[in-house]
């Protein structure tokens, strides 16, 4: 027994120095429609002390690119790949599949390696049952199976999809406010839950309907946002909403550490999409109108625009005692998490998975300086697309004249250089030809008819 003790211990040792340690858990939180400019650490009017923290003592991703609105960058998220690779559908908004079933995505990929996995908040990657988080690798899911849903009543929009509230694809009604239920499921799960484990949450907050409880909006007392009174009331349930956000991951940060799971933990934070100035609430509830929302200056453009202010978004990564504290300026796309966690926990892929993504934590976690500049492609439902190489972005549109940038010198998009550019212009359009010839323009057959 002695000897077995002994060899298990030079087994150990020998993991360790060979760099073979325990997988980490990972918490990666998405929000929904944050603003550039509606946080502290982008000195935005939004009050948020915790996610300030975890900026300043760790990854603050400047460059961190998505697509305009929010299926698009779920769908890049979870596979890997562009959204269009998989049809029309994965280019909007849409409450039709997404992916096809059995894709791998980033759940059924870290399940493979003995990852519990654990999905709470809004889905929007197919909002019948039949294609919930169940379906695409989580141990279980909770939340909505649509795009959003009204922070008190938890419905969708009149139609065949207003009730969405469910627990591992079985629809049912619950009390409470939508932002404090998804956070209590992943606060449960890391208290309960042994590693390696991969939490995903992706708030509906501060999608609109814009609401949080009173508590967050006494945070504001005595705040003017604005002399309207319906755009002083608008812009107080934004700021209360950022700041009950915020105050989510805070507990969820204090679990970690109550738990002691805090080092062994990687959490990724990001928002889908630039935020909307101002917006019309079309949900089943009573929350108002949304006439002075979110603040993306100095960033051109919001959400639904290839501008920065609609793509490039508020994004940090976290892990105390592996990754150091730096302002990583690298430009990176929602799709490139897959391949970055593959690496990280020693995925490797039987076949050619189609990865658009490349990835980033040789980057992130200091062992090289300066990753090698690669095309970030992101396309529209419109038909406009925009490719960012280097220092420079080009915008083509299917209508109007196509834009060229050069962001290392113009960050906010000011002059448009196409004009004077276009040798560049030409070399720009024909990368950006390429990617799209690799976009799927049918919608899957079995998806024809169905309700959006």
């Amino acid at each position: 027994m002695r000897f077995l003790a002994f060899l298990f211990v030079l087994l150990l040792a020998s993991a360790v120095v060979h760099g073979q340690t325990p997988r980490p858990n990972i918490l990666f939180i998405v929000a929904d429609d944050l603003g550039w400019a509606d946080v502290g650490w982008h000195g935005g009017f939004g009050k948020t002390p915790h996610m300030d923290k975890l900026v300043k003592e760790g990854v603050e991703l400047d460059q961190h690119y998505v697509q305009p609105v929010c299926t698009p960058t779920r769908t890049a998220l979870m596979s890997g790949r562009y959204p269009g690779r998989f049809g029309p559908q994965a280019l909007a908004p849409s409450n039709l599949r997404a992916m096809p079933l059995g894709t791998l995505t980033m759940a059924s990929m870290l399940k493979s390696l003995g990852y519990a996995t654990y999905q709470t908040g809004k889905w929007h990657l197919g909002a019948r049952v039949e294609w919930g988080p169940n379906a695409y690798g989580f141990d279980h899911g909770y939340g909505t199976l649509t795009g959003a849903a009204d922070p008190w009543t938890h419905k969708y929009r009149v139609g065949p999809y207003e009730d969405t509230w469910h627990r591992d694809s079985k629809l049912f009604h619950e009390e409470g406010n939508a932002t404090e239920l998804v956070a209590a499921e992943a606060v449960r799960r890391i208290e309960e839950s042994k590693g390696p484990w991969f939490i995903y949450v992706p708030f509906h907050a501060v999608h609109t309907p814009v609401d949080a409880p009173e508590e967050y909006k006494k945070l504001y007392e005595g705040v003017k946002f604005h002399d309207e009174p319906e755009k002083q009331d608008s812009r107080l349930r934004l700021a209360a909403m950022v700041s009950q956000l915020d105050a989510k991951i805070g507990q969820m940060v204090a679990a970690l550490e109550k738990t002691g799971q805090r080092e062994q933990t990687l959490i990724i934070f990001t928002s889908d999409n630039g935020g909307i100035e101002s917006l019309k609430n079309a949900y089943v509830g009573k929350v108002g109108h949304s006439p002075l929302n979110s603040e993306n200056h100095p960033l051109r453009g919001q959400k639904n625009t290839l501008y920065e202010g609609g793509t490039r978004v508020c994004a940090f990564a976290n892990w105390p005692g592996k990754l150091s504290p730096q302002f990583f300026r690298t430009p990176m796309h929602a799709v490139d998490w897959m391949p970055t966690l593959a690496t990280l926990v020693g995925y490797e892929a039987k076949g050619d998975l189609k990865w658009d993504g490349v990835s980033q934590w040789r980057a992130l976690s200091g062992e090289m300086v300066l990753p090698a500049a690669r095309p970030i492609y992101i396309a529209h439902r419109s038909g406009d697309a925009s490719l960012r190489y280097g220092d420079w972005k080009f915008i083509s549109r299917a209508k109007g004249k196509a834009e060229l940038f050069n962001i290392a010198k113009d960050p906010y998009e000011t002059e448009n250089l196409a004009e004077v550019n276009p040798a560049k212009v030409a070399e720009w359009g024909e990368k950006l030809a390429t990617e799209k010839a690799k976009d799927d323009p049918k919608l899957p057959v079995d998806l024809e008819g169905l309700p959006h």
